[in-house]
C-alpha cells in the first residue's frame, strides 16, 4: 500500500474525532432523557402521547339501539377532561378525546376501532361501550399492544389478565351486581315467582349467572331473552306473564326497558320490575316513556355503584353538576352524565399515577397497582390478578319520580363467594375536582 500524504492523514484524524464527538453527545443526551427520574418528555415511540397532548379514543352508540341515554356518556366524559386541561391537564398535557359512532353494531366497531388505533394512533381505547360490540375488539386490541380500559359494560369478559392482559371493566360487573339484586329479591320479595329477561349474549348471561348463583339454578319460573336488532318483545313479556312472574330481573339497555315495560302495560302486566344499572336510570327511562309512561316507573326497583344525581347533597353529584353546567352546555344531568364524569375522573387518576414519562407499559401498571378513590360507593377490584371494575352495588327504588337508595351497600365476587355489607364511608373529592399527582 502507498503512505498517505501528512495532510491527508490529518485529515482523516480530525474527521474521525469530530465523529466520535457527535457519538459521545448523542449518548450523553440520551442518558440524561433516561436519566432523570420520570420527569422527561415523552418517548417519541408512544402512539398518541406528545409533550403536550394526549390523545385517547372511544367507540360509541350515538346512534342505534343503544342510543338512548348513552349517547351522553362519552361527552360527559370529555367534558370532565375539558376541566381538567383548563386546570393544566395532567403532567403539563392535554387530554384529548376522540369520540366515533358505531350506532351499537359490532361490524361498525371493528371499523371504527381500526380507524382510531392504525389511523389516528391513539394512546389507549376509554370505555368503549357495550358487550356485543366490545367483544369483537379484543383481540385486534391485544395484537397491536393498545390499552383498554374501563370498558362500559360489566361483562367478565374484562376480567381475563392472563389472555387479555391490556383490558380492564369499571363498572361493577354483572354477576356481582345480579348477586346484590337477587339478595334483595330474597329479602323483600320471599316465596315470590322469580323470573329473568335479558339481552341475548354476556350481559343477560352473567346476570342470570348471578341471579341463579343467589336464588338456585331451579328456582326461576322462566327465562326470556331479546334481540337488540328486534324492538317486538311483546313474545317474551307475554311469556312471563303466562308464567306467573311476580318478580322480574331485567338485564336490558334503557331502550328495551322502556319498551318492556310499555309492552308490560299494554298487555296488562305489572310484576315487580328489578333493573341493572345498564337500564334503570330514571330520567333516561322517563324520556323514553314520555309523559304518559312515566308512571310505569313508580316502584321500580334498580341497582347503583355511583351516588345517585337525586342526592343532591352529595358533594360528587355536586362537583359534577358544575363541570356539567360549565363544560357540557348544562344538558340534563342524568346518571349517564354521571357514569361518564366518573370514568373521566379515574381515568385522570391513573395518568397521574403513570407518571410523567408515560408509555402504554406504566399506564397498564398504574391500573394495577391500584388504590383508586373516586365517586365510586365500593372499591376497585384491580390488581394484577383482578381486571374487573367496582365490587359491588346498592338499591334505590323510584318514588314520586327520584331514585332514592335503600338499605346497605353490598359487595362480593363473581363466584360463589358471600354477599356481604360494605361499611367504609365514601370518599369526598379534592377541592379543585382534580386528583393530586
Amino acid at each position: 500500500m502507498h503512505a498517505l500524504p501528512d495532510a491527508t492523514r490529518e485529515r482523516r484524524v480530525v474527521r474521525r474525532g469530530l465523529a466520535a464527538l457527535a457519538v459521545l453527545a448523542l449518548v450523553t443526551s440520551a442518558a440524561a432523557c433516561s436519566d432523570d427520574g420520570g420527569s422527561g418528555p415523552a418517548r417519541a415511540d408512544v402512539p398518541g402521547v406528545t409533550d403536550t397532548e394526549i390523545l385517547v379514543g372511544t367507540h360509541q352508540p350515538l346512534t342505534g339501539p343503544a342510543a338512548p341515554g348513552y349517547s351522553k356518556i362519552a361527552k360527559a366524559t370529555e367534558a370532565y377532561f375539558n376541566f381538567v386541561n383548563a386546570q393544566g391537564g395532567v403532567h403539563g398535557r392535554q387530554i384529548k378525546y376522540k369520540i366515533m359512532d358505531d350506532g351499537y353494531n359490532p361490524a361498525n366497531t371493528q371499523q371504527v376501532v381500526r380507524q382510531l388505533v392504525l389511523q389516528d394512533r391513539v394512546f389507549a381505547i376509554l370505555n368503549g361501550l357495550g358487550t356485543p360490540t366490545h367483544t369483537g375488539v379484543l383481540d385486534f386490541l391485544k395484537a397491536q399492544g393498545v390499552p383498554d380500559l374501563f370498558v362500559a359494560s360489566g361483562s367478565r369478559n374484562w376480567n381475563q389478565p392472563d389472555k387479555y392482559p391490556h383490558t380492564f371493566g369499571w363498572q361493577t360487573d354483572y354477576t356481582v351486581e345480579s348477586k346484590v339484586m337477587a339478595t334483595y329479591i330474597k329479602n323483600e320479595h320471599p316465596g315470590k315467582k322469580v323470573c329473568h329477561f335479558g339481552q341475548n349474549d354476556d350481559f343477560g348471561a352473567d346476570s342470570l349467572a348471578g341471579v341463579e348463583q343467589i336464588l338456585g339454578a331451579n328456582a326461576l319460573a322462566a327465562k326470556e331473552t331479546y334481540v337488540p336488532t328486534n324492538t317486538n318483545v311483546a313474545p317474551q313479556v307475554g311469556a312471563l306473564k303466562a308464567a306467573g312472574c311476580e318478580v322480574v330481573v331485567l338485564a336490558t339497555v334503557p331502550g328495551f326497558t322502556a319498551l318492556t315495560l310499555g309492552t308490560a302495560a299494554r298487555l296488562a302486566y305489572r310484576p315487580q320490575w328489578v333493573v341493572s344499572s345498564v337500564g334503570g336510570d330514571y330520567l333516561t327511562l322517563s324520556g323514553r316513556l314520555g309523559p304518559e309512561g312515566t308512571p310505569l316507573l313508580e316502584g321500580l326497583v334498580s341497582a347503583n355503584y355511583l351516588p345517585s344525581v337525586s342526592q343532591t347533597d352529595d358533594p360528587w353529584v355536586q362537583l359534577f353538576r358544575k363541570v356539567n353546567d360549565e363544560y357540557n352546555s348544562g344538558v340534563e344531568f342524568d346518571g349517564n352524565v354521571m357514569y361518564g364524569m366518573a370514568v373521566g375522573y379515574t381515568f385522570v387518576q391513573v395518568l397521574q399515577a403513570a407518571g410523567r414519562d408515560l408509555t402504554r407499559e406504566s399506564l397498564i401498571e398504574a391500573v394495577e397497582r391500584g388504590g383508586f378513590k373516586g365517586p365510586g360507593l365500593t372499591p376497585f377490584r384491580y390488581s394484577p390478578t383482578d381486571h374487573s371494575g367496582y365490587s359491588g352495588v346498592r338499591m334505590v327504588v323510584t318514588s314520586n319520580g327520584v331514585q332514592t337508595p335503600v338499605g346497605s351497600v353490598y359487595v362480593t365476587d363473581d363466584g360463589d363467594g358471600p354477599v356481604t355489607e360494605y361499611t367504609e364511608p365514601p370518599t369526598t373529592p379534592p377541592a379543585n375536582g382534580v386528583p393530586a399527582p
